[in-house]
């Protein structure tokens, strides 16, 4: 079978520190003197002991070279707690996977019992050893070695692997996240069931690797490979990889690469395109930026609603990038050939509204430019009409603008002629519309007719884990704009911004940076650089409150990245955007890892 993952084949080894470690290991008493310590050495001809209290529980660590440094400074009979190390050793159980913490810059792991006694040492020997033979487990069960290049660099949005029956085996998160289909419910199912317009139950009957393959996935073309999988010159299975999250980011590179090669820009347009009702030219949906699952979920529910004809009310506060997902629908839709039209209706007169919207016919009234003028229905044909803060609409307008989406038709202000609705209607708003509709202030039909599918788009303060993402993009994008130095935020700077409730959202956040971008003189921008708006007002009072406060979120945080990965600690470091190594420091500074 192939229904195993790179923890599951490290496991199969017998990766736990208790296998790999040294047994029942020479140590010495932290009441020892250096003379003592340096006779040890002498017999032993080691390089480092570890450091024992009268429990056997570890202490810290001594090397050789400071033992024979004191002996030189004439502090032999001295206590060795003074040339003692507490730095360059961690604590570890002997049922820990070495994959777990491996990363930690360390050079010795004091394996301990129930009781914290010290039982075994690993250094990076072993650890060497342990990962040498995870490697070679791995080679032997996946054949080829071009399986694990591409595996180790990662470069994939997306992961499935096949039985030679093309059966799922493998669906990891990044492909859950995209298709909306759970990992246990894709796993066992024929690939073709969850996967659209795949071929990678064919390359695991027929052997035949396909690169660099263009897949339409929830109507987005999609770069794959298809690579075959074998196992003892048998044919066991295929791999399938997302290589690119669309084609919009292949062109981007590609001219990334010619710019440093000095040659002339590809023209898109020069490019072959399987279909071209599908091409993309903008791709507002990749500037969409974040990590959580409600980002995630967002982006699979656009491209979804994108390949359909029907009405979208697009939901959520004001900066929270309504239009941003309008025009990815448009982008990502059988209409993004054509024009994408917005109209804001909180920003129109009431007099002018119909005109605006409908245009008007020649002498319809008085002032009116000669020939006529067409209206919004008219300019988005072909295309997409956005109706922005749809809440903003008079009931008047309320009124004919049902009419326009019962009957597909509208006519100009003063003709007579009829014109045909050729243009997708997608509305936006930040307002409660059903609560409109109780207060008598939108009407009912027409919230229900708007309202065919809802894409409620979630507050910043509802994916702080995202905010760090934000930030990151925002200070480079804003140095470029402005040529300024790249300039970097503290963790603590960093923290402030998590704390808050970001009441702007995007545009806020946005706003906040370009600021502190151009106010700021220092390449790193401090709690202390941040407008006191920003801050708790209530715990500014004390810092030391403030301090704590923010420690206890940032405890929060990491015990709930935690939970949700299920305690493995790689996932939970990749969503909350930092190195492991910085997650296991930060468990045990707040007990969280011992």
């Amino acid at each position: 079978m192939l229904q195993m993952n790179s923890q599951e084949q490290l496991n199969e080894v017998d990766s736990q520190a208790g296998r790999w470690m040294k047994n029942n290991p020479e140590v010495i008493y932290i009441n020892e003197t250096v003379e003592a310590a340096a006779e040890l050495f002498s017999d032993l001809a080691v390089e480092f002991l570890p450091v024992v209290g009268e429990s056997m529980s570890p202490v810290g660590i001594i090397t050789s070279r400071a033992t024979l440094k004191a002996c030189l400074q004439g502090e032999r009979e001295t206590s060795i707690a003074n040339y003692i190390s507490q730095e360059d050793f961690s604590i570890i159980r002997k049922d820990e996977f070495i994959i777990d913490f491996y990363e930690m810059p360390y050079s010795h792991f004091f394996v301990v019992n129930e009781k914290q006694q010290l039982i075994g040492i690993l250094t990076r020997k072993e650890i060497q050893q342990c990962l040498s033979s995870y490697m070679k487990e791995l080679n032997q069960t996946f054949h080829t070695a071009e399986i694990l290049d591409v595996i180790l660099e990662r470069a994939y949005e997306g992961v499935a692997v096949v039985d030679q029956e093309g059966i799922i085996v493998e669906f990891n998160e990044a492909y859950s996240s995209f298709t909306g289909i759970n990992q246990k419910d894709a796993v066992g199912c024929p690939v073709q069931k969850i996967i659209e317009n795949t071929n990678l139950h064919n390359t695991a009957r027929n052997g035949l690797p396909e690169r660099g393959v263009i897949q339409y996935i929830q109507g987005q073309p999609m770069v794959v490979h298809r690579i075959p999988i074998w196992r003892e010159e048998k044919l066991v299975g295929a791999i399938g990889m997302l290589i690119f999250e669309g084609v919009t980011e292949l062109y981007q590179i590609y001219n990334r690469f010619l710019e440093k090669t000095k040659q002339t820009p590809v023209n898109k347009n020069q490019m072959k395109k399987p279909l071209q009702e599908n091409r993309i030219e903008h791709a507002s949906i990749e500037k969409i930026k974040g990590s959580s699952k409600q980002i995630t979920d967002l982006k699979r529910i656009t491209r979804k609603v994108a390949k359909t004809y029907a009405t979208v009310l697009i939901t959520g506060e004001s900066g929270t990038g309504k239009e941003l997902i309008a025009k990815s629908i448009h982008e990502l839709s059988y209409y993004q050939n054509g024009p994408f039209i917005s109209v804001n209706c909180g920003a129109i007169p009431d007099q002018l509204f119909e005109s605006e919207l409908f245009g008007y016919a020649d002498g319809a009234f008085t002032g009116a430019k000669k020939g006529g003028k067409p209206g919004k229905l008219e300019l988005a044909k072909g295309g997409t009409l956005l109706l922005d803060e749809i809440g903003e609409m008079p009931l008047m307008m309320q009124t004919k603008l049902l009419r326009v989406l019962q009957e597909k038709e509208f006519e100009r202000v003063g003709a007579v002629q009829k014109e045909k609705l050729e243009a997708r209607i997608v509305v936006a708003t930040n307002r409660n519309l059903l609560e409109m509709v109780r207060d008598g202030l939108f009407r009912e039909d027409l919230y229900y007719r708007i309202n065919v599918i809802e894409i409620p788009i979630p507050p910043l303060r509802e994916r702080i884990q995202d905010i760090p993402v934000l930030i990151s993009h925002y200070l480079k994008s804003l140095c470029k704009k402005y040529d300024i130095p790249e300039k970097e935020v503290t963790p603590e700077a960093m923290t402030v911004f998590m704390n808050y409730a970001w009441y702007g959202n995007i545009r806020e956040l946005i706003n906040t940076m370009e600021k502190l971008i151009i106010l700021v003189e220092s390449n790193v921008i401090d709690v202390d650089h941040i407008p006191n708006y920003l801050k708790h007002f209530d715990l500014l009072e004390s810092p030391y409150i403030f301090q704590q406060e923010m420690k206890n979120k940032e405890k929060e945080v990491l015990m709930k990245a935690l939970e949700e990965n299920e305690g493995n600690k790689s996932k939970a470091a990749k969503e909350l955007g930092m190195h492991r190594t910085t997650l296991y420091k930060k468990m045990k500074k707040y007990g969280l890892y011992k």
